[in-house]
């Protein structure tokens, strides 16, 4: 309908019967002229029925001009009486533009509903409060930048799912040198895949908040390091590949990260550090350079893998590779993970490759596949 800044628009009919006024033409004229019946064109006139395309091709070669511009009269007098649409439609939509709302919503992160209770939700979800700088709209992470030039949305929401779960996780208060006293602790547990399920704990005992969630469709992410303030550090990881030495390697790599503050400037360290598409490294920053090679010499000593690889290379027997990860106390599947990646043969002895997701099911908290985390906005 309209409102008080629009024109009312008559129907149609009406223009049609002032037509037929000024060329002195009756209804019964007009009926003739369309080889129709009075009857038929009653409901057009009194605007109870619209301008089909058929009829608007009859009406302009009786009125000499253009079937569109009939068209057009009804197609403005259908949309000034419209429904007006539901709000959130254009929430929707201006969210959507920037985040990757609908999944989301199909994860169980936020509620679809009305226009002001989504944009609410999103808001809370982002953080917005805590942040004078407000995005698209009014989300607020703009000023929150990641180490990467720009960081997607998927990624984005990601790492935000993460801080939201992990507000939710008692902790002790974080000290670095705890966290670094238990490096060896961590190292004593690469032996055995189900030892993973102890590290929530380990680290929640240091101050440090450990969350599992699964990325969103187009996502790539191996984990983060981000703070929820200045003293408290939290670990992301996503398993996005689930195997025990992608899960330690990570691990270690976003521990690196905490000890030495990365990320607190910004909404975190986000990281791809395996798979096709992961950082070149030659093109690495500092930052992610150190953490990486932390980690690589967390799993096996980098000087003894050089040594063992220079060794063997290029004829690697299973029980050369067996009896180099007894020696360094680790399962296989750290060693072979190593090989792997020096070799660009990621099938090799890939039976030893264990997933490691079942067992963090355990006792972290964990988000995705199915099973969405309980969390409160």
């Amino acid at each position: 309908m309209a409102n008080g800044n629009q024109v009312a628009i008559d129907p149609p009919g009406m223009f049609i019967k002032m037509e037929l006024e000024a060329r002195g033409w009756s209804q019964r004229d007009l009926a003739f002229i369309l080889g129709q019946t009075e009857q038929q064109l009653n409901p057009l006139l009194s605007g109870k029925r619209g301008i089909t395309p058929d009829m608007a091709r009859l009406l302009g070669d009786a009125f000499g001009t253009s079937p569109q511009f009939f068209l057009n009269l009804q197609g403005r007098y259908d949309l000034q009486n419209a429904k007006e649409p539901d709000p959130a439609v254009r929430t929707r939509a201006g969210l959507q533009a920037h985040f990757p709302v609908r999944d989301m919503i199909r994860r169980g992160w936020i509620h679809d509903g009305e226009a002001s209770l989504l944009q609410l939700q999103m808001d809370r979800f982002f953080e917005a409060a805590n942040d004078g700088n407000c995005g698209s709209g009014g989300v607020a992470f703009a000023a929150k930048r990641t180490h990467y030039d720009e960081t997607p949305p998927h990624q984005l929401a990601w790492v935000f799912r993460v801080r939201q779960l992990a507000r939710q996780i008692a902790v002790e208060p974080y000290e670095a040198d705890r966290l670094k006293a238990l490096l060896p602790k961590l190292r004593s547990l690469m032996v055995d895949p189900e030892a993973v399920a102890a590290v929530p704990g380990l680290l929640a005992g240091v101050g440090v908040r450990f969350v599992v969630v699964e990325v969103l469709p187009n996502a790539k992410i191996d984990g983060v390091c981000t703070w929820l303030d200045d003293a408290s550090p939290v670990i992301g990881i996503s398993t996005l590949y689930d195997r025990l030495d992608n899960f330690w390697f990570v691990l270690r790599h976003e521990i690196e990260h905490v000890l030495r503050d990365h990320g607190k400037q910004s909404i975190g360290m986000v990281d791809l550090l395996s798979g096709d598409t992961a950082a070149d490294e030659t093109n690495q920053t500092e930052e992610e350079a150190v953490a990486n090679a932390e980690a690589a010499d967390f799993c096996v000593p980098a000087v003894k893998m050089a040594s063992f690889y220079a060794r063997k290379h290029p004829y690697f027997s299973e029980r050369d590779v067996l009896g180099f990860a007894a020696l360094m106390s680790v399962h296989p599947a750290i060693v072979v993970g190593q090989l792997q990646k020096r070799m660009k043969r990621y099938d090799y002895l890939r039976k030893y490759q264990v997933p490691v997701r079942r067992h963090l099911l355990k006792d972290a908290v964990i988000d995705g596949w199915g099973n969405p985390a309980e969390a409160h906005l």
